[in-house]
């Protein structure tokens, strides 16, 4: 059974027949079956929802299933040649009589296409239905160690996607952990469930934080540290209990108040109910704030799902999606807007890093947590030139304020270091200078520290390697040292670390290619340079992340025509046409650059010669709004380059997605989609097109 062939045919035969009976006006008004006509018409409407869930839910074709669609194809077909070939001259009585069995025909093959669909359906239902399925999925994430998705489908279906919620569950289950306890019960049932729970809800905290996180309403990211282990939240007033831990004063409060008397996090006893205001921990806080310009009021928990919104420092612009829209026909109406998570923030990906780790509040030092500290020694408001001195987890020194001189000591000691650990060292130290302050940015970029920088990028040790690249990176969000970065002639080095670093030398070396980039005259000079090629190689044999910087770089390349063909020789249509795939992570990112690609013929050849037609028709039925609308736009390329390309588009059934995304898609996909299909009309009419 060739099913595929099957379904095609029968959709675009009722949307052809569909299209003819509510698009003929007033040539069928005479005809004497019109409402017979206009009947089968509103059937065939409410069948065709039903086979295409039949058809998106991929349940196996049974032979009757394939047969009665045959025989509802051939139907339509017959009934849509008899109107075609009517006119009014034609006798009515016949007309009315050779009707008739056409019509019924649609109708008996409907009605038996229908129930065997639904039977397939219910049955399907019926096996998807897993009592305790959730019960069993919480036991399998406490006994594996990561199990990232069985803990979402978990949060979802409990609804602990806020604050208050995550609060009220924590409190429910020390309630009924408390009332087990008071009670004296022995049910070894009650006990076991309430430890599961406790378990299970501390893995959720921390698997919530990784996965959303917080933000302020201008998108600044927190570190983990600053956020209260009970409500996860930014703690704007944090307060100490007796056991030492540091808390937001409206969480702990409620926790206290409904009668809980042992510590959320330490699951000691409290002593007393007193909380202390814990002012350390608050200055630190508020000290940075205040260097981000955000207000405590303002925050907001929990970000969008899947959205990591970072606030570009720079130019105070929000980017919270890896592509942003743009009318400009001339960037395939896409823009990259930077999916490094806002550069500043590079490093952050990687895991083990505190302002990753929830858990990082628990191991940060007792100085920034507990009552008794008050290291914190901070320059007056007059003094806007004094050090701060603020001890944070884990990299104590990479907020505070920098000079040249030490600066100028870093760089001596990373080019004539008396060790390799101490010249590792060195610009390891530059690197995470650079890592949060934009004050320290422009310190290191005035200190002469880029020069000897780019030269480390041909190190023969990795890992200064890597650091110096990652330290490049960091630096290139700042506009002015971005330009000087590559006015130092950066591009050859990067480029030397796209071929040879280890693979996160390559990522940040490829992020940091797409930075430089950004400056238009540099997107020709970089085109021109060779790193096309080293940037294809990462996209198909780099990690996850690394294929990802590779798209980004190479979309923004894209945009300058010239790099399109280069882009196009160098071999990655092929990978970018496996990330159609929805399975992969890379789809949006894959065919927004196909989209670019597709406005020379090379890009359509080579988007045709790797399969990629029948992928981007699926995108289109099934896709994301972005990705809808830039399939949509590489299929209209497609047709305008070769009659050919467009007879194989039709044929895999792209006209009923194409017509659903005419009257529900993005301003820019009902266009193209519009398009598309009168360019099939044209077609049509004049009579097809050979392939070339």
């Amino acid at each position: 059974m060739d099913v595929a062939s099957c379904r095609c045919r029968v959709a675009n035969s009722i949307s052809r027949f569909i299209h003819l009976v509510t698009c003929s006006g007033g040539s069928t008004s005479t005809m004497p079956s019109e409402k017979d006509y206009r009947n089968v018409v509103s059937l065939l409407k409410h069948l065709k929802p039903l086979l295409d869930e039949f058809t998106n839910i991929r349940l196996p074709w049974t032979e009757a299933v394939y047969e009665e669609c045959e025989d509802l194809d051939a139907a339509v077909n017959e009934a849509r040649e008899f109107l075609e070939k009517w006119s009014s001259k034609k006798s009515k009585i016949i007309t009315v009589l050779r009707s008739k069995p056409v019509l019924l025909k649609i109708q008996m093959s409907s009605v038996k296409l229908s129930s065997h669909i639904f039977r397939q359906l219910c049955l399907q239902e019926s096996q998807n239905l897993k009592i305790g399925q959730l019960s069993e999925l919480m036991i399998e994430i406490l006994r594996s160690q990561e199990d990232s998705q069985n803990l979402l489908q978990i949060v979802d279906s409990l609804s602990l996607i806020s604050s208050p919620d995550i609060v009220n569950e924590s409190i429910a289950i020390e309630k009924e952990r408390q009332l087990v306890e008071e009670s004296k019960r022995d049910d070894e049932d009650d006990l076991s469930q309430t430890s599961l729970a406790a378990d299970l809800m501390a893995r959720i905290q921390d698997h919530v934080v990784k996965l959303d996180g917080f933000k302020a309403r201008n998108g600044v990211p927190f570190p983990s540290y600053f956020r209260c282990p009970l409500s996860l939240e930014l703690m704007a007033d944090p307060v100490i209990v007796a056991s030492g831990q540091t808390y937001e004063r409206s969480a702990i409060q409620k926790w206290l108040d409904h009668g809980l008397s042992r510590c959320p996090k330490t699951g000691m006893l409290l002593s007393h109910r007193n909380l202390i205001p814990n002012f350390t921990v608050r200055a630190l806080i508020t000290n940075w704030c205040e260097e981000r310009k955000v207000t405590l009021s303002e925050i907001q928990p929990f970000a969008s799902k899947g959205s990591a919104v970072i606030i570009n420092e720079e130019n105070g612009k929000l980017d919270s999606s890896s592509y942003a829209h743009s009318r400009s026909e001339s960037l395939s109406s896409v823009v990259s807007s930077i999916d490094l998570v806002a550069v500043a923030e590079a490093e952050s990906r990687f895991s083990g890093k505190p302002e990753n780790n929830a858990a990082a509040a628990a191991a940060a030092p007792p100085s920034i947590f507990d009552s008794t500290s008050k290291r914190m020694t901070a320059g007056g408001s007059g003094n806007q030139n004094a050090t701060r001195s603020l001890l944070l987890p884990s990299e104590s020194g990479c907020n505070e304020l920098t000079s040249a001189s030490h600066v100028e000591d870093l760089v001596k000691k990373s080019l004539n270091g008396d060790s390799s650990e101490m010249q590792t060292a060195a610009v390891g130290e530059i690197r995470s200078l650079a890592k949060y302050n934009m004050e320290n940015r422009v310190i290191i970029g005035e200190s002469g520290a880029i020069p000897p920088l780019i030269s480390l990028l041909r190190s023969d040790s990795e890992q200064v390697q890597e650091h110096a690249v990652t330290a490049l990176l960091n630096l290139s969000i700042n506009e002015k040292i971005k330009s000087r970065i590559a006015e130092s002639n950066a591009v050859e080095p990067l480029i030397h670390v796209l071929r040879t670093g280890n693979s996160r030398a390559r990522e940040n070396a490829a992020a940091a290619l797409f930075s430089i980039s950004l400056l238009e005259e540099y997107r020709i000079k970089i085109g021109r340079s060779g790193a096309v090629k080293a940037l294809v190689d990462l996209l198909q044999f780099g990690s996850v992340r690394g294929k990802k910087d590779a798209a980004t770089a190479l979309f923004n390349l894209s945009i300058h025509h010239e790099n399109k063909a280069r882009i196009v020789q160098s071999g990655a249509v092929k990978p970018l046409v496996g990330f159609l795939d929805p399975g992969t992570e890379m789809v949006d990112k894959a065919v927004a650059l196909l989209a670019n690609l597709s406005a020379i013929p090379e890009g359509c050849s080579a988007v045709a010669r790797e399969g990629g037609i029948p992928l981007l028709v699926e995108i289109v039925e099934i896709g994301t709004p972005r990705g809808k609308e830039n399939a949509a736009a590489i299929l209209l390329q497609l047709c305008f380059n070769s009659p050919k390309y467009c007879q194989t588009i039709l044929v895999e059934g792209a006209v009923p997605p194409l017509v659903a995304l005419s009257q529900s898609g993005t301003t820019r996909a009902k266009e193209k989609a519009q398009q598309l299909l009168s360019h099939f009309r044209r077609q049509r009419e004049n009579g097809g097109g050979r392939g070339k």
